[in-house]
């Protein structure tokens, strides 16, 4: 009843349209093959589907918002209906990811077979709710730093195999990615620094074994920042410290010689995130955004 299109036979224009926002687009094929074999295992069919409607039947079927916020995920939606329709996918009125949309909008108009449809439309939902909730809640973020030079960050605090799509969706919602991994950045943090014995030493031995990864190291006062500095750290993470601590240091930081860019992390809320960006931190680092992730609500209904 559902084509399984291979990655190779995947319509050009939208696998280059993944790879161009970032993505690997094999990998986000293989979540979606993936996510489809949960629904259909073994390669069975739609039991509900195929019993109530006839093989010959054809749809048309929106994806709406029921809430406002900003989509994101609608290509790898796109993506799920290619594989399980094929080429009797026809996908039209699909709103670029990212953008804002109000209650009622169609973000997406699908048409083909109508059992393929409606197998299709909880994995395709489920990939474009999940991500459009990360992409909304950072766009809250972002507007409550509207005005401040600090940008919000994410984290590693994603679900297991998702982190390329949620991080993805962070970029959609206006916010700035942190690290993708344990690799591309040494990040220390408390626990390192009792293992080495200090902030500047756990710095010192991150920069003597990878001289060229960059390297940002959390600290708990004062006197471990002005430490870092001396020492020569640029990326500098003040953990769980009040308004007035981060204040502090912001002064600490611009009147010493070695430029650093500084973090603020720990328990941050929206509700406290204007004031403090207004203690001049250039990032704010938000695990939830991905780890508390509150589903968007869209719909997708035959017309």
């Amino acid at each position: 009843m559902i084509a399984r299109t291979p990655f190779e036979r995947l319509p050009a224009p939208l696998v280059e349209e993944l790879e161009a926002a970032g993505l690997d687009a094999r990998a986000v094929y293989a979540a979606v093959v993936s996510a489809v074999a949960e629904d259909l295992p073994g390669g069975a069919d739609d039991v509900t589907s195929a019993a109530t409607i006839p093989a010959d039947a054809q749809g048309v079927a929106d994806f709406g918002a029921r809430e406002g916020g900003v989509v994101a995920g609608l290509g790898v939606a796109a993506l799920v209906f290619a594989h399980v329709l094929g080429d009797e996918a026809r996908i039209t009125d699909r709103l670029p990811d990212g953008t804002r949309v109000a209650p009622g909008d169609v973000v997406m108009r699908v048409a083909g077979p109508t059992r393929g449809l409606l197998t299709a439309e909880r994995t395709a939902l489920n990939f474009a709710s999940h991500l459009s909730g990360v992409a909304t809640a950072t766009s809250r973020w972002v507007a409550a730093l509207e005005g401040t030079t600090a940008r919000v960050l994410d984290t590693r605090k994603t679900l297991p195999n998702f982190r390329m799509l949620e991080k993805y969706a962070v970029r959609c919602g206006g916010g700035v990615n942190h690290r993708f991994s344990l690799v591309d950045m040494a990040m220390v943090k408390d626990n390192h620094v009792v293992a080495a014995g200090g902030v500047v030493p756990a710095y010192d031995a991150v920069r003597a074994a990878y001289p060229d990864v960059p390297v940002e190291v959390e600290v708990t006062d004062l006197d471990q920042l002005r430490e870092l500095l001396d020492a020569g750290c640029v990326r500098i993470l003040l953990d769980n410290m009040t308004d007035a601590q981060m204040t502090d240091a912001v002064a600490i930081t611009r009147a010493h010689p070695t430029p650093a860019t500084l973090e603020a992390s720990g328990g941050l809320t929206l509700d406290r995130a204007r004031d403090v960006a207004r203690t001049g931190v250039d990032f704010i680092s938000v695990g939830a955004l991905t780890h508390s992730v509150i589903v968007f609500d869209l719909g997708m209904d035959l017309t």
